[in-house]
């Protein structure tokens, strides 16, 4: 009589559910206790896997950390794309992604406080994206969405950081607004407020094309 197959936990007839349920597992570890205080044996766990599938598919924890963030910047490169390229909508956009995603921006929060030699995992490919992004914002200051006279680099830095906060400074965003972050009513109120303060990075009346004069009936 055959013995009924054990179960790990995995399926290695379908490698890349596998593989998605690795990294979204190793995301929320990451999140909770940030690169140097993450587990391996954690991330297998949160995954359902053993340990030793895990160093199968990604080796070792910073590789696996590279594919998080990979992973991660694929899919905001996807969202970019689908943007109009209006400040109005992309501020309100960026603000609600962050707000349903608070793994993420924990994920980045801790880096910032562990990273203390300075040396980021994964700088080639997260510059390469980061160029990609001042790219983008160029092309809107030449389609006359966002001033030519601001400098591409603090566009970039001043829209991530206004819709970023909110969900970095829980704290501090409920002593100023006295509502929590995930409060719907904050998170209408703030996407609104974003769609109005976008203003600040349209062009200046100066900027703007003037209208070609029209022709006399005469000439």
């Amino acid at each position: 009589m055959t013995k009924p197959a054990r179960t790990s936990g995995f399926s290695p007839r379908n490698p890349r559910r596998t593989r998605e349920r690795i990294l979204s597992a190793a995301l929320q570890e990451f999140a909770l206790n940030g690169f140097a205080g993450a587990r391996v044996d954690a991330i297998a766990q949160r995954a359902a896997i053993n340990k030793r599938m895990l160093y199968h598919y990604f080796g070792n924890k910073e590789r696996l950390f590279r594919e998080v963030l990979r992973l991660k910047m694929v899919q905001r490169q996807a969202w970019a794309e689908t943007l109009s390229g209006d400040p109005a909508e992309s501020l309100s956009f960026w603000f609600e992604a962050a707000c349903k995603d608070a793994d993420w921006v924990r994920l980045l929060e801790w880096e910032a406080l562990q990273n203390t030699d300075r040396r980021l995992i994964d700088k080639k490919n997260r510059r390469a994206a980061t160029a990609r992004g001042l790219e983008r914002i160029r092309q809107r200051q030449a389609r006359g969405l966002i001033s030519s006279e601001l400098d591409p680099r603090h566009v970039m830095l001043t829209m991530r950081s206004l819709t970023m906060f909110p969900a970095a400074f829980p704290q501090l965003t409920q002593l100023i607004m006295g509502r929590p972050v995930s409060d719907p009513r904050f998170q209408r109120e703030r996407a609104a407020f974003l769609k109005k303060f976008a203003a600040a990075f349209h062009p200046l009346k100066h900027e703007l094309p003037s209208k070609p004069m029209a022709q006399s009936k005469d000439t």
